[in-house]
Order: C-alpha cells, then structure tokens, then sequence
C-alpha cells in the first residue's frame, strides 16, 4: 500500500491498472479496503474490465492513522480525505463505490463536490441514509465492552466481531462511530445529478430495502441482491455484474 498525509492524517491506499477510467471504492464500519474489496474479488473485477480501481483504508480503520476524538471521524472529514486522494493522484472525475457507511461518505462527496463524481454506487444503504444520521450509541459502547459475549443487542455484538475478525482498533472504532454520523435530506438527494445506482442484500436488515432509497434520487437505478444479507452481499455476483453494467452504460 501507499500513503499520503490528508489534511495531517495518514491515510493508506491502493491504486491498480493505472490505464483505464478510475472508479474510488469507499469501505464500511470495521472494514478495510482489503476486506471490502480485494478479498471478495472486486480489485480483481473492476481491473479485468479495464477499470483503475483506486481504495483506501478509512481513517481509523485497517492501515491508515487511528484517530481518538469522535470529530475527528465527522462525514465532511472523510468525505475530505476521498477528495484529497483523488487530488494526490491527479483524478479530476470518478466514478465513487462506498458501501454501508463509505455509501454515506460517497453521498456526501458527491453533493459537495458533483464536479469529482461521474457515477455513484451506493452500496449496503438504503433510506436510512436520511432517516438516520448513523450508527447508534449501542455500537460505539459494543467496542468499548469487556468482551462480545457480554453484549445483548445483536446488530451491535454482529459489528463488534466483525471489528474483531478484521483486528480493527476497538478504541478507534468507538470513535467513529460515535463521531461518522450525517443526516441527509431528501432535498439534497434531489440535486444529485450523476447517475447512481444503488444496490442492497433483499436479506439485508441493517440496510434494509433498496428501494426506498432509490425512489427518493431522480433517475436513480436500484438492485435488490437476492438472498444476500449485509455481509454476504459485498462479494455477491449479481452485485458484481449490475455494477459492470451500470459503469459501461453510464454517460
């Protein structure tokens, strides 16, 4: 991996097959670029269809710099750092991938700067990218507990062995979680004027139906992943494939 310094912050990426039309892939909570996209095959994927696919690991997560203050985890922030990258690598236009909260960061990237954004690709999120300005409190206190067996609510023990299995810093993740939190409004969704696509698991509980966003973002495309739950949709083939081709037949 390289790094470069955003705004003070180490943040660590990877940029593959330099020749073709990049496209920025923006993880989730307690995951990484690794987890999100080259395990499940999506580097691979996007490079053999002629992409230069461009991740980086979240601030607090995988191999960028761990944060400790919850405004240091704010969306505008993150969103910031994606920019910076682009800005590193001389990228003036992208098409931007996030999935679950990077679909949150991507979001907002693309409505404050719609002149970087060819395309958007929301992945894992449904509305309640408006109706809910994040994770709750039950996730940040999740990383802070002695153990995982002591946890009662399952989405917030699912997240805290997800962050386990991925050996993220528990203390950062706290952080973020506390700090990663943006509402947007429906009246903003109405300016995005690049194509989107938003895709999410049928099975998916922690997202919930793609649809409901989908209807709210003009001309937007959705695909409903069948029988895939938040995690097991990332890899999923038919994600893959509508992802191919929306990317081919966008303007």
């Amino acid at each position: 991996m390289q790094e470069f310094s955003s705004g003070g912050v180490r943040i660590a990426y990877i940029d593959e097959a330099r020749g073709g039309e990049p496209i920025l892939l923006l993880h989730g909570f307690a995951s990484n670029h690794s987890v999100n996209w080259v395990f499940p095959q999506w580097v691979k994927t996007l490079t053999a269809a002629g992409r230069r696919v461009i991740a980086l690991d979240s601030r607090g997560h995988g191999k960028s710099e761990k944060l400790y203050r919850p405004e240091d985890y704010a969306i505008p922030e993150m969103a910031d750092d994606a920019r910076n990258l682009l800005d590193r690598l001389d990228v003036t236009r992208a098409d931007i991938m996030g999935y679950s909260m990077g679909a949150r960061i991507a979001t907002l990237l693309a409505l404050a700067h719609p002149e970087r954004v060819r395309s958007l690709i929301i992945g894992g999120m449904s509305d309640k990218l408006i109706s809910s300005a994040g994770l709750g409190p039950e996730i940040a206190e999740a990383m802070e507990a002695p153990s995982a067996a002591d946890l009662k609510h399952e989405g917030a023990k699912m997240f805290r062995l997800f962050a386990e299995a991925t050996r993220s810093d528990l203390k950062a993740l706290a952080a973020c979680a506390r700090g990663a939190r943006l509402k947007i409004s429906e009246a903003e969704l109405q300016r995005l004027d690049a194509p989107v696509l938003v895709a999410v698991g049928s099975k998916d509980h922690i997202a919930g139906a793609a649809d409901r966003l989908a209807a709210k973002i003009p001309g937007a495309r959705v695909l409903s992943i069948p029988d895939r739950d938040h995690n097991r949709s990332v890899g999923d083939a038919v994600f893959k494939d509508a992802v191919l081709g929306f990317l081919k037949s966008r303007p």
